[in-house]
């Protein structure tokens, strides 16, 4: 057998425990989703799928235990679990994002937040609190929005500025994140949205919260220089396209709804199904053409960085550029796709117990985070115009 086949067959044996894992929870997702959104989390049951699923702790190491799952592994999870529920996809890229900052703590802290095989992270990297550094570390002060999953998790990895009264009055603020307990905090009942409120994005504060050193760390510095391939992917990049692996999970699951609604309902006055109606075929393949094609850019250029990140070399700016527009594009697509079928739903649609009114608020949610937002085209149309763009958070 040639090698390339042997270890092509490998990967699939090794694929199959992973791939009925995540069957299950896109199912149990899918089941519980009325759920989901009427407590505003994710049911206990299928926090622990999930978590019995490896996918919460995909980027944590084999050094350490972990998954260590390539970029487009981890990815098509969350998009399944997402076509099921894309609250619950959302959270399941949330914490697979996380779990790639165990390459990037010092190795006690990392052993310590990621060691037990059942621990879950959140992570939110806005610099919104300051960090005060004390003998042996930190003392951390601040609030944080947007801190999916934070529920349930263990821990909350969150971003700080670091305070230095000796710093030159202008320069740039140093930032750093911290690993703290949820047990450390106090979380406040704020997620009370238009969508994926299953989430439960709640605020977090911390007064006064000692984080030893070792559980202090940079993102913008990058992770150590023998850090394996999957680490050296760029983590801002891995960032905006699990955002977009919820987005298009969720499109996906709309078309689904919309396809099992067109096939029973009769538009008012019609003897025909909304199948039937040739106006209702045009718009679900377009929709269906407008899906693929984003899908396809967003994994093509997910494959792209994956094989620079495997070389020795830094992944170049070309491609980190790339998969920030791949991601922006697939979320905005989704969202576009998602709009359609709510509207071929009509009156069938607007009711609490359809799934597509839901698929509606969730996707125009997702569009609304800074990863995807339309203000990230600029990077884009800067680095083909050969303006200058940040690289530090690409």
């Amino acid at each position: 057998m040639p090698h390339n086949q042997a270890a092509t067959d490998q990967d699939r044996a090794g694929s199959a425990p992973l791939h009925e894992a995540v069957r299950s929870s896109a199912d149990l997702a899918r089941a519980l989703a009325p759920t989901t959104e009427e407590q505003r989390s994710l049911p206990r049951q299928l926090v622990d799928a999930l978590i019995d699923s490896g996918l919460l702790r995909a980027g944590v190491p084999a050094s350490l235990g972990g998954p260590e799952m390539p970029p487009v592994k981890v990815l098509q999870a969350a998009e399944a679990v997402a076509r099921g529920d894309a609250s619950a996809g959302w959270c399941t890229a949330i914490s697979a994002t996380t779990s790639l900052l165990s390459a990037y703590l010092p190795a006690q802290g990392a052993a310590e937040v990621f060691g037990d095989a059942r621990s879950v992270a959140s992570g939110v990297w806005a610099p919104t609190a300051e960090a005060k550094p004390v003998a042996g570390g930190v003392r951390v002060t601040g609030r944080w929005a947007f801190c999916s999953g934070v529920g349930y998790a263990d821990w909350l990895i969150a971003g700080c500025v670091l305070a230095d009264p000796d710093a030159v009055r202008g320069a740039a603020p140093v930032l750093r994140v911290a690993a703290m307990p949820t047990s450390d905090l106090e979380v406040l009942d704020t997620w009370r949205t238009s969508g994926l409120r299953g989430t439960g994005s709640h605020d977090v504060v911390a007064d006064d919260v000692f984080v030893p050193a070792h559980r202090v760390a940079s993102l913008i510095d990058g992770p150590p220089s023998d850090a394996a391939a999957l680490h050296r992917f760029p983590l801002f990049g891995f960032f905006a396209l699990s955002v977009a692996a919820a987005a298009l999970g969720n499109a996906r699951g709309a078309l689904d709804d919309l396809v099992a609604l067109a096939s029973v309902r009769r538009p008012s006055g019609s003897n025909r199904t909304l199948g039937e109606r040739s106006s209702a075929q045009a718009a679900v393949a377009r929709a269906e053409a407008s899906l693929r094609a984003a899908r396809l850019l967003y994994f093509h250029s997910v494959a792209e960085a994956w094989e620079a990140a495997r070389q020795p070399e830094p992944v170049s700016t070309e491609l980190r550029v790339g998969l920030r527009l791949a991601a922006t594009h697939a979320a905005r697509t989704a969202a576009e796709v998602a709009a359609a079928m709510y509207d071929l739903g009509g009156g069938a649609a607007i009711y609490e117990d359809s799934p597509l009114q839901r698929r509606f608020r969730d996707a125009h949610t997702v569009t609304a985070h800074l990863q995807v937002n339309a203000a990230t085209y600029e990077v884009t149309g800067c680095h083909l115009l050969g303006l200058p763009i940040s690289t530090d958070r690409l």
